[in-house]
């Protein structure tokens, strides 16, 4: 009790050394003009960052869960057989549960979307809790009335294998409305996360039939029974130790985030192409999961929401393209120090939207010093928004907003170690 009162007397302190941190880093970074700089040009017109997305919805799937159901009772498959309702994931090479490294990314993705105005809706609202068998995640992303579904999962394939891909179902599936949403809508998402994903510097895998970082597969029923597009990525593999060191780290973490994110927001800003533009397909392989893999769509507790929202994209004719070639890829990443795995953070009441904006209270780093693990992170964060920017129409990161968002995923990040650190001094 006396470290929960302690840990939470200081959030004012603490906010503005990361304010402080956030700015520093900043121009370090050359993205803010120091004091002595000539006098800067006239700001530019607001961005209105917080209304981008106002009125999209995005439902998000932590994969798994933690333990203690019958992961074994048979649910549809979408193809009008069965298969158990729930996996248990993998585990990273430093013991992380895959269920925790879904969890941390997915609060990184819904704060970013928040900040720019969405409706979030997640499948789970914890990381200790039951959230549901594979079919009934994907009847809470169709009752959302998401614009797009987004299912964050990790690998647990050989360690020689690399990289990270999106699967996309077999088609057709057995739900005539499902087989249409994920051929078109469906395709597109997948491709524009896909692409960010590449923009951001992440290995494309090649292993177990993927192409290109795309994977075709019978044998995952969250796309099969999901009818608003539906991307499934696979992060990396908890097992192959440059992988594991992603997604295990902060930074790796927010550099994950940041790419669905990129990919989210560029699929749903797209303007509608013509009726003649189908998307490109991809092949249909009959590949075998990766060893380990324990993945099908893991996408929810039954996330009951009785107020879809009505603006969606054209889910027949969404726009599959992605900003060029062009478009600046972030630098690869150093890894810094592994989070405390585990630690849940406070959630809404299933099935309802959380507040926008909400954090949970940072812990206490050294934030006076500019070099430190904090500061290296947040210019890391900045940095790798730059793709995000150019899909926002920005142009660059030296944005306000932008640079608040990058103090946003950081302190979210504290937050949950803070959090950690108070549940083991109870």
């Amino acid at each position: 009790m006396f470290s929960r009162q302690l840990f939470h007397r200081k959030p004012k302190v603490v906010r503005a050394g990361l304010c402080l941190v956030v700015t520093t880093a900043a121009t370090c970074a050359g993205l803010v003009p120091s004091a002595s700089a000539a006098p800067a040009a006239p700001a530019p017109a607001p961005s209105n960052l917080s209304t981008k997305l106002s009125g999209r919805t995005i439902f998000i799937d932590p994969g798994h869960q933690g333990s203690g159901q019958d992961l074994n009772r048979p649910v549809s498959n979408g193809y009008g057989g069965t298969k158990p309702c729930q996996t248990t994931g993998m585990t990273a090479l430093d013991g992380t549960p895959e269920h925790t490294i879904n969890w941390k990314v997915a609060n990184l993705v819904k704060q970013s979307l928040e900040v720019l105005g969405a409706r979030v809706v997640l499948s789970r609202q914890d990381d200790t809790g039951w959230g549901g068998c594979v079919d009934e995640r994907a009847a809470a992303a169709n009752r959302s009335g998401a614009d797009v579904a987004v299912s964050i999962h990790a690998d647990g394939a050989p360690a020689q294998d690399h990289g990270f891909h999106l699967i996309v179902p077999k088609l057709p599936v057995s739900d005539a409305k499902a087989s249409q949403v994920q051929a078109t809508a469906g395709l597109a998402a997948s491709k524009a996360v896909r692409d960010a994903y590449k923009r951001a510097g992440f290995t494309a895998a090649s292993y177990a039939g993927a192409v290109d970082g795309m994977q075709t597969r019978s044998d995952i029923a969250g796309p099969a029974l999901t009818q608003v597009p539906d991307v499934f990525i696979e992060m990396g593999n908890g097992a192959n130790k440059a992988d594991a060191a992603q997604l295990v780290s902060n930074e790796g973490q927010i550099k994950h985030a940041i790419a669905i994110t990129t990919g989210l927001v560029t699929y749903l800003l797209g303007a509608p192409p013509s009726s003649s533009a189908a998307a490109a397909p991809i092949p249909q392989t009959n590949a075998a999961p990766a060893a380990n893999d324990g993945t099908a769509p893991q996408n929810a507790a039954p996330a009951v929401d009785s107020t879809p929202n009505p603006v969606a994209p054209n889910a027949a004719t969404p726009n599959a393209a992605v900003p060029n070639a062009a478009t600046p890829a972030a630098p690869q990443q150093s890894t810094p120090g592994a989070y405390t795995p585990g630690a849940a953070q406070p959630q809404a009441t299933p099935g309802t939207t959380p507040q926008a904006g909400t954090q949970t209270q940072p812990g206490t780093p050294n934030l006076a010093d500019p070099n430190s693990a904090v500061s290296t992170l947040v210019t890391s964060a900045i940095q790798l928004l730059a793709p995000l920017a150019t899909s926002l129409g920005l142009g660059d990161v030296a944005n306000s907003e932008l640079i608040n968002l990058a103090y946003t995923l950081v302190s979210t990040l504290i937050g949950a170690a803070g959090n950690a650190a108070a549940a083991v001094t109870k």
